[in-house]
């Protein structure tokens, strides 16, 4: 007998992505189609690295509300502007009608919050004189990692369950699972789940100490892969019971699983026969009800450095019986450590939505090691189920799968 609990499956009723590649859902999908990349040559500051970036532009142009003036930085204005696509502002008003303003939750993932302000705060001339921090800078509303959490919240006069999940680059993956626990458990009806992550210092020159940033475009799967492009990005997904949402796709695709495990391998590199990668795969296909062979697209993590990429090679060669189709979508945005798992979340319910596979972007030669079924063209075929990798720092570890379909007998409950 399994110890998995099964999940009921929830809703994507809305949901918004905003990266390099642009602003929007539908700017996204353009690029995916036409395999247009949003990887730039470094152009960030005065940062000094030759690199390439996934920088969002119109970023610097955001203006919060003036109620919210103390939560102005670049990882809000990239939230802020993410929100205004898509039509995600209604939808969040509509379901706070819906529900009461008690019962959304706001489940969101960051790795560095709004680091950046603090970082030149101290760079600043100003700071060298005086030893003092500039008036305009706000620990709790900016720096702190919850802050994101805080400003959505506050935006749309929400007072449900808050929280922002950091484990790295599977940050808001795992949100995923925990709104999904609190929507079980009573405590909310829906919940904005998703999460944001912009350009800093400390990440442009953390990887690149750690030897992890490559000075081309990032090249998953590929045989000389070398490391590495840092982005930034946005997404949000209205989650909702499946019994309760009033649809307004043509094509509802509901979320049917997580998996999640903590291998704690090492401190940043992943356990080289992706242990804790197939642990949470295997978990999240258990939850699911459905057979690995039922799993008709992989959006992997795909980093583009050469352990990430053999070990989840390895990972999935465990778990499925034959080469499962799959491609690294970080050619288009770059990593968006934090917000990379609800990118990709939303780069898959794309593919299911409109049948369509992306290729592995910037991919020349697949490593010749690999066994899995890595796209080099894009694929225009029914997409029934995908599944999402994020694998982060520590070990820390996601997989979410989504699918078009619902068990027959909750259709009558459902949309």
């Amino acid at each position: 007998m399994s110890l998995i609990h099964a999940l009921s499956p929830l809703l994507l009723s809305h949901y918004t992505v905003t990266t390099a590649a642009g602003c929007g859902n539908q700017a996204n999908l353009e690029a995916l189609y036409s395999g247009t990349t949003g990887l730039c040559q470094n152009n960030f500051l005065d940062v000094e690295l030759d690199t390439y970036i996934g920088r969002v532009s119109g970023i610097e142009e955001q203006t919060l509300p003036r109620h919210l003036a103390d939560y102005q930085c670049r990882n809000n204005q990239l939230a802020y502007l993410a929100l205004q696509q898509d039509g995600f502002n209604t939808a969040i008003k509509q379901a706070t009608l819906t529900y009461g303003a008690e019962r959304v939750g706001v489940f969101l993932g960051t790795s560095t919050s709004g680091i950046l302000d603090t970082e030149l705060a101290y760079q600043s001339e100003a700071f060298r004189v005086s030893g003092k921090l500039d008036s305009n800078i706000h620990f709790r509303e900016q720096h702190n990692s919850f802050s994101v959490a805080e400003f959505v919240r506050n935006l749309y006069q929400l007072k449900g369950p808050a929280l922002v999940v950091s484990t790295a680059c599977s940050s808001s993956a795992k949100v995923f699972a925990a709104a999904s626990r609190y929507i079980e458990l009573g405590l909310c009806d829906a919940a904005i789940v998703g999460g944001v992550d912009s350009l800093c210092l400390t990440t442009l020159y953390g990887f690149n100490a750690l030897e992890l940033v490559s000075q081309e475009k990032c090249r998953p799967a590929d045989k000389n892969r070398n490391g590495l492009s840092i982005g930034e990005a946005a997404a949000f997904i209205l989650l909702e019971k499946a019994d309760k949402a009033e649809c307004t796709q043509s094509a509802p695709v509901f979320l049917r699983a997580y998996g999640e495990s903590s291998d704690a391998y090492h401190m940043s590199s992943p356990h080289p026969q992706g242990r804790g990668a197939f642990q949470a795969l295997q978990q999240a296909i258990s939850r699911s009800g459905f057979k690995a062979e039922d799993i008709d697209y992989v959006n992997l993590h795909g980093t583009a450095t050469p352990v990430n990429d053999a070990m989840e090679d390895k990972a999935l060669a465990q778990i499925f019986p034959g080469p499962v189709a799959c491609s690294s979508t970080k050619g288009w945005t770059g990593h968006t450590l934090g917000a990379a798992g609800g990118v990709e979340a939303i780069y898959s319910v794309l593919s299911i939505e409109h049948n369509f596979m992306p290729k592995s972007l910037n991919t020349v030669t697949v490593d010749a090691s690999f066994s899995q079924n890595v796209l080099m063209k894009e694929q225009h075929v029914p997409v029934r189920t995908a599944a999402s990798n994020s694998f982060g720092f520590g070990g820390n570890n996601c997989c979410l799968i989504f699918s078009e379909e619902i068990d027959e007998d909750q259709d009558d409950e459902s949309c």
